[in-house]
């Protein structure tokens, strides 16, 4: 599979790479030794890059994940995880916890380092306590060898033009705004390469939005936008087609976006989807779906602290 850099990590990353939520059963109950499999899979599909966080499943993913890696050479692939999110509404990015979640999480995932930290969905406390507590902590666990590379990750955009001129990281994630409906991660690449920072995109689906399924009860995106989106789905399907197909393509092409995490426990899924990358995309079928979501693109949903929600 085509890699790309990944800022100035000098990391070479696979453009599409493994979301481990999955493995967490945070969208269906799963089978673990389907789960192992499935990254297994991934890895043979040239996917080397993998992410995952204590929240999902409530630490299952990393348990699982972890069965999975202690088995594979660990110079085969890169590993994310990350810190300050446990729960649907429980953070703590204080020092003292990011060290030890550090630590706890190393033992989960069968590894003494990991590749890159991300400090998780920091829009839900204030900028302060991120500027004075865990910026510094996840400086100090580089230092320490615990952690080769720095992240934050978010949902608002916002969230990183606000931050990232106050402080220094390697890398960021961010989730659903660079996908066949939103594109407006595009607006915040000019000071990400003028600093250096990597990107990481994730949730080329919308987090199930771009499915001829109804999207999930959790959702927070308004109707007009989950309906338009299943629109779109359901044309493709009619033009005999998946959108998922096309929403990879779209992600994983263009070259200013390193890599594209996609989530899935099925080990079928992700070769299929790791079969799609590379592959030029139906034009004709792009420009019908881009025009089907015109009137809901760049919408998105506010989450987090009204500072990054303006």
């Amino acid at each position: 599979m085509k890699t790309r850099k990944l800022g100035h990590t000098g990391l070479d990353i696979s453009v599409l790479s493994f979301g481990a939520s999955s493995l967490g059963s945070v969208f269906r109950e799963t089978d673990d030794r389907e789960s192992i499999r499935t990254v297994h899979r991934a890895i043979d599909c040239g996917i080397n890059y993998i992410d995952v966080s204590p929240y999902y499943g409530m630490t299952k993913a990393e348990n699982v994940l972890g069965q999975a890696i202690r088995e594979i050479p660990r110079d085969k692939f890169l590993l994310s995880t990350k810190a300050g999110r446990y729960g649907e509404n429980e953070f703590d990015f204080t020092a003292k916890r990011i060290f030890s979640s550090v630590e706890e999480s190393l033992e989960r995932l069968h590894t003494d380092y990991l590749d890159i930290l991300f400090l998780h969905d920091i829009e839900f406390v204030p900028s302060p306590i991120i500027l004075e507590e865990a910026i510094p902590a996840i400086h100090a666990l580089k230092k320490q060898g615990k952690i080769r590379f720095t992240g934050i990750s978010g949902l608002p955009l916002q969230l990183f033009e606000t931050l990232i001129p106050q402080i220094e990281v390697d890398t960021i994630l961010s989730y659903c705004h660079y996908s066949l409906n939103d594109s407006s991660l595009l607006d915040i690449l000019p000071l990400m390469q003028e600093k250096g920072i990597g990107v990481v995109n994730a949730a080329p689906l919308s987090m199930g939005l771009l499915s001829t399924r109804q999207a999930a009860d959790w959702h927070p995106a308004d109707k007009q936008l989950q309906d338009i989106c299943r629109q779109a789905a359901e044309h493709c399907a009619a033009k005999g087609s998946d959108i998922a197909k096309l929403a990879i393509q779209y992600s994983t092409g263009n070259e200013k976006i390193p890599t594209t995490l996609v989530s899935t426990a099925a080990p079928d899924e992700i070769e299929k989807n790791a079969s799609w990358v590379g592959e030029e995309p139906d034009q004709e079928l792009l420009e019908e779906v881009l025009e089907i979501l015109k009137p809901i693109h760049n919408r998105s949903w506010i989450s987090g602290c009204p500072e990054y929600n303006k």
